[in-house]
C-alpha cells in the first residue's frame, strides 16, 4: 500500500509536469493508443493479450486467480522494465509519475517497483481517467489565450504560414498538424493514422496550455471535422467568433503550393481515386469522369485546377467572415511581413 505522500492528484502530477516530471503510462499499447496524456511514454506492464486473459480470468473465476496470474506474467519482467523507464529519463533521479485507467493496482505495483529500486516515483490519483476529465472540463469551462484566425481558399498555404511563423517564435496553434490531416477530401492521401479523438483533444489542450502566456496565438480556420476528428465543440464555436485574417495569394501560386505540398508525382495513382469519385454527389458524373482522366494521364496542374475552379473554390468562398481583415502574402517569401503586420494591428486595436 503506498503513502498518500506518493500519490498525486492530476492538478499536482500536472504542476510536476511543467518542472521536468516524466509521465510512465504501464497500460497496454492498445489502451495507450486510444488515448494518454502527451509527453507520456508507455511501458506496457500487461500485453493486449495478457490483460484480456486476465480480464477473462477475473470474470470467471474471480479477482485472486487473475492476480496470482498477473504476478506470474509481470514478475520477471519487473528489471527490465525499470531498465526500459530509467533510460527514458533525461536527468539523473528525474521525478516519475506513474499512471494506468484509474489509479489502480498496475499503477501502484509500478510505483513501488520504482521505489524500492531507490528512484522518485508518484502513482497518479485516478490514472488516464481523471486526465481526461481534466480536459474535457477545460473544453467545457475552462479559458484558453485568444486566438486570431486564418483563413482563406484552398492552396494559399495557411500551414506553411503557420510553420514559418512558428519557426520565427509566433504563438500558433497548427490545428491540421495536431490532427495528421489536411481537413479537407484529400486531406488524409499521403499520411499515416490520425490520432484517435481522445489524444487529439489531449493534445490540443497542450498545446493550448504552451501559448497561455502569450496571450494569443494564431490558428487556422476549419470546420468542426477534420478527418474523422471533431475538434471541441466551444472552443470551435470560439473560432466563429474571433477576428479572421483572409489570406490572398494568387491562383497559380496556390497551384504549386498544392502540388507541392502534397508530393502528387510520388504517390500512387489510386490514393486520389476514392477522393476524387466522392465528389461525384456535388459535381455529377461528367465531371468525375473528366478528372478522373486527368488523373489517368497525370495532367497534375489541370486536375488541380479543375479541383479549385469546380469544387474547393465554389465550396469555400462563403466562408469568407465579415469580421476581418485582408492580407495579401507571397507564400514563397522567406517571411510574412504583411500578415505580421496586420496581427500587430488587430492586437493594437484591441487593447
Amino acid at each position: 500500500m503506498l503513502n498518500d505522500t506518493f500519490i498525486l492528484d492530476i492538478d499536482e502530477a500536472l504542476k510536476r509536469r511543467t518542472k521536468g516530471a516524466l509521465f510512465i503510462d504501464v497500460r497496454s499499447p492498445a489502451e495507450f493508443a486510444d488515448g494518454t496524456i502527451p509527453g507520456a511514454i508507455n511501458v506496457p506492464i500487461l500485453s493486449d493479450s495478457e490483460r484480456a486473459k486476465i480480464g477473462t480470468l477475473y470474470k470467471e473465476t474471480g479477482p485472486d486467480a487473475a492476480r496470482n496470474l498477473g504476478m506470474v506474467l509481470v514478475s520477471p519482467r519487473i528489471p527490465k522494465m525499470i531498465e526500459t523507464i530509467l533510460n527514458h529519463c533525461t536527468t539523473p533521479r528525474q521525478p516519475l509519475i506513474i499512471f494506468c485507467w484509474r489509479g489502480g493496482l498496475r499503477s501502484r505495483a509500478m510505483t513501488a517497483f520504482l521505489q524500492l529500486a531507490g528512484h522518485p516515483a508518484f502513482q497518479l490519483r485516478g490514472g488516464h481517467k481523471s486526465f481526461r476529465r481534466h480536459v474535457v472540463d477545460f473544453f467545457e469551462e475552462g479559458e484558453w489565450a485568444r486566438m486570431l484566425v486564418l483563413r482563406g481558399l484552398t492552396g494559399v498555404g495557411k500551414t506553411r504560414i503557420l510553420q514559418q511563423l512558428d519557426g520565427d517564435g509566433v504563438p500558433i496553434i497548427d490545428l491540421e498538424g495536431l490532427a495528421n490531416h489536411r481537413g479537407s477530401a484529400f486531406g488524409g492521401v499521403g499520411l499515416g493514422n490520425q490520432p484517435s479523438q481522445k489524444n487529439f483533444e489531449a493534445l490540443l489542450w497542450d498545446r493550448l496550455q504552451l501559448v497561455a502566456n502569450q496571450g494569443w496565438a494564431l490558428t487556422e480556420g476549419e470546420s468542426r471535422h477534420i478527418g474523422r476528428l471533431l475538434l471541441p465543440l466551444r472552443f470551435y464555436q470560439s473560432l466563429q467568433l474571433e477576428t479572421s485574417l483572409w489570406v490572398e495569394t494568387p491562383f497559380d501560386s496556390r497551384i504549386r503550393i498544392i502540388l507541392e505540398d502534397y508530393t502528387v508525382s510520388e504517390l500512387p495513382e489510386e490514393s486520389f481515386i476514392q477522393p476524387i469519385q466522392s465528389l461525384q454527389r456535388r459535381l455529377g458524373i461528367p465531371e468525375v469522369e473528366n478528372m478522373l482522366e486527368l488523373l489517368r494521364q497525370q495532367k497534375w496542374q489541370e486536375l488541380v485546377s479543375e479541383l479549385m475552379l469546380k469544387y474547393y473554390d465554389p465550396l469555400y468562398r462563403h466562408t469568407k467572415p465579415d469580421n476581418r481583415l485582408e492580407v495579401e502574402v507571397d507564400p514563397f517569401a522567406d517571411h510574412y511581413p504583411a500578415l505580421r503586420q496586420a496581427v500587430d494591428k488587430i492586437l493594437a486595436s484591441e487593447n
